[in-house]
């Protein structure tokens, strides 16, 4: 019986800067498994969970980490737009206690909108390594709200949190609001801009001031969260620039004080060791080097490490899968019934999982590991100067690094580029980075016809360069395809690139695995799942229903088989892809089950079956390379698609997003078999 849902007795929004620990401050409080990253805009969904304190039921609010209520960005907006707007007893503003300065600007900001606040002062152990020491009651006195130290990696501080959360509402902690000292002519703009507002007393300052700045002004009069007495379309003042600037100021200069203040041995350098890695890693010459080696390396763990686990699945499922038909043959099944369920259903779904469990269950906690150690912004800054030649900046190369993990999430994940006209771009191009369902495919490929001939002990070591060098081919083309639309389709301004690079952390290596595996391994391969299953019955009956004398996927791949030549391919891999539309991960069983007879998936429990198959039908070095290319270049699986439908909210951008790479990929294809051609005479 399901557990019915717990009604809050109190509701709790979970807000502040970026890069400070939030997601990991949400885990401890909710027991939540939710992933952590390090980067501006990681967090881009609200995500919710509930915990108990005092006999009372508390629902949390996770938002986007934000450096400014000034932003723009629509993460950012989301932020902000919860605590003026939002429905909540209480704020935890969480900051960095071993970069207090750097997130107090911030959380400053955020005590301007409301007195109902607690900070929670994170990260505390590496404060102490760090040799800072804070006093937290005089900066509860500074700020005027409640502040807890907390080392939420350890869950240290967690129950005080809770305790003093609990007493805030209840009522125990009184309020109280300390302004910031703002100039006079921050004021009198203020002041003026107040007038005209019709909103609750309690958020018109706070709106005022942020209505100082006029991209911010634009935002909320244009979107209709802020409405203007007698009916006005914009402020009837005229509204000093250097008001927003000079507020912004009075806000950085009151966060530095209150540092002075409060926090004692501050190291006024980073350590030599960061120093170092930060010269290479951000290097001009070595960045881009080290980039390649590391993903080489990523690649080759993965390449190797997934061989022996695909080959024992494999046998499993095949081993599953003859007690399947012993067990409808007893209960009398008939041929359709077996074929569905058998053939159809379970084939899919062992292939399916066989080819893509073992290369996720590695690369994504490999990529998480990166992630989590503060390496990825670096990489963002290394790349920054390659998108800006193409039209855009170095946040889309984090969106792209998403994409290779699942590109429905990368898509996503271009909501922390500010520019919306640099977002669409960057969605629209995520896709040529090829996500986790199409590795088993390209790895496949250069597996059996493209380091066959290397010994045994190198065929890894070839395999993953050879993987690396598609890879960089394929943010090649990325690149280009970014200058194609920026100089015809989305003309305009780039926006900068303004990152903030994390201090390295040592990853918390087993949870990050173990949350690598559960959020986006478990979450992917169930999608797939999900996917497969209503895709293999459809395409076992397509394969079994003649017209003819001919099944209809014979009839499909036929009439597609003159152009598929023409692009290196045959009809039947064609047909694949088409049929694979659902999901990349079910194109390549959906080859073997037109290639076998029968119309059944059968079980490949080696790769030397797998090239048995292939090259039985006809394929060769040139098939394989051709396979690669489209796999990497093709249009979008279905639920990229309506990602990118909801992101842009544009049919247009959906329909260049699904042909781009599509044409790319048969031009591309063409070429080679050309070339292929042309040499063998």
């Amino acid at each position: 019986m399901k557990r019915p849902k717990q009604t809050p007795d109190y509701e709790i929004t979970l807000a502040g800067a970026a890069n400070v620990g939030k997601s990991t401050v949400f885990n401890a409080l909710t027991g939540m498994k939710q992933h952590t990253g390090n980067w501006s805009g990681k967090t881009v969904f609200t995500a919710e969970g509930n915990y108990r304190c005092g006999g009372m039921n508390f629902r949390l609010t996770d938002t986007p980490g934000t450096y400014s209520m000034y932003s723009v960005s629509p993460d950012e907006i989301a932020a902000r737009d919860q605590l003026l707007f939002g429905k909540y007893d209480c704020v935890i503003i969480t900051a960095d206690a071993s970069g207090l300065e750097r997130s107090l600007s911030a959380a400053i900001e955020m005590t301007g909108m409301t007195s109902k606040a607690v900070l929670c002062l994170n990260m505390m152990d590496e404060a102490e390594k760090k040799g800072i020491t804070i006093d937290t009651k005089e900066l509860s006195i500074q700020l005027g709200i409640p502040v807890v130290p907390v080392t939420a990696r350890s869950g240290k501080g967690i129950s005080e949190l809770k305790e003093t959360v609990m007493r805030l509402v209840s009522g125990s902690i009184p309020l109280r609001r300390i302004g910031t000292a703002y100039p006079q002519s921050v004021k009198a703009a203020a002041q003026e801009t107040e007038r005209f507002i019709d909103a609750d007393e309690g958020i018109k300052k706070a709106l005022s001031l942020l209505m100082l700045n006029e991209a911010v002004r634009k935002e909320l009069i244009g979107s209709g969260k802020v409405k203007l007495k007698n009916g006005l379309s914009d402020l009837p003042v005229s509204i000093p620039h250097e008001a927003y600037e000079e507020a912004a100021a009075a806000i950085r200069k009151r966060s530095e004080r209150i540092c002075m203040i409060c926090a004692k041995d501050i190291p006024q350098t980073r350590p030599e060791t960061e120093k170092k890695l930060d010269r290479l890693l951000t290097s001009k010459t070595f960045g881009i080097p080290f980039i390649i080696l590391l993903f080489a390396l990523i690649f080759y763990i993965t390449v190797s490490g997934a061989n022996y686990p695909s080959e024992l699945l494999g046998r499993m499922f095949g081993t599953v899968r003859e007690l399947l038909e012993r067990l409808f043959e007893m209960i009398h099944a008939g041929p359709a019934v077996t074929g569905i369920m058998i053939d159809g259903v379970y084939g899919t779904l062992s292939s399916v999982v066989s080819v893509m469990l073992p290369p996720m269950a590695i690369f994504f906690p490999l990529f998480a590991l990166l992630e989590d150690s503060g390496i990825l912004p670096r990489i963002a800054f290394d790349l920054d100067k390659a998108f800006c030649c193409a039209g855009t900046q170095g946040k889309q190369a984090l969106t792209m690094m998403m994409g290779f993990g699942c590109n429905a999430c990368g898509v996503t994940g271009c909501r922390m580029i500010e520019n919306s006209r640099d977002r669409k771009i960057a969605a629209l191009t995520n896709n040529f980075c090829p996500c986790n369902g199409r590795f088993p495919v390209i790895i496949a490929m250069i597996s059996l016809f493209l380091t066959g001939a290397a010994a045994p002990g190198l065929r890894s070591a070839a395999a993953s360069l050879i993987l690396t060098g598609i890879i960089i081919l394929c943010m090649l083309v990325s690149l280009a395809a970014t200058k194609l639309l920026s100089a015809l389709v989305f003309r305009g301004h780039r926006s900068s690139l303004v990152l903030e690079l994390p201090p390295y952390r040592r990853p918390q290596i087993m949870k990050t695995i173990v949350r690598s595996l559960i959020d986006k391994t478990a979450k992917i391969l169930g999608r797939a799942v999900i996917v497969a299953v209503p895709a293999g019955i459809i395409i076992w009956l397509l394969t079994h229903i003649s017209a003819g004398g001919q099944s209809l996927v014979s009839w499909c791949a036929d009439i597609l088989d003159p152009f598929a030549r023409l692009m290196g391919l045959d009809g039947t891999i064609l047909t694949a892809f088409l049929l694979g539309f659902p999901a990349n991960e079910i194109v390549l069983p959906i080859a073997l089950m037109i290639y076998q007879s029968g119309g059944s998936f059968g079980e490949i429990q080696s790769l030397p079956q797998l090239y048995d198959i292939l090259t039985a039908n006809g394929w060769t070095i040139t098939t394989a390379v051709c396979t690669i290319i489209f796999t990497v270049m093709h249009f979008p699986c279905s639920t990229t698609l309506i990602t990118i439908r909801k992101e842009t909210g544009s049919a247009v951008c959906t329909f260049i997003a699904f042909a781009l790479p599509t044409v790319c990929g048969i031009l591309c294809c063409m070429a080679v078999n050309l070339i292929s051609f042309l040499c063998s005479l």
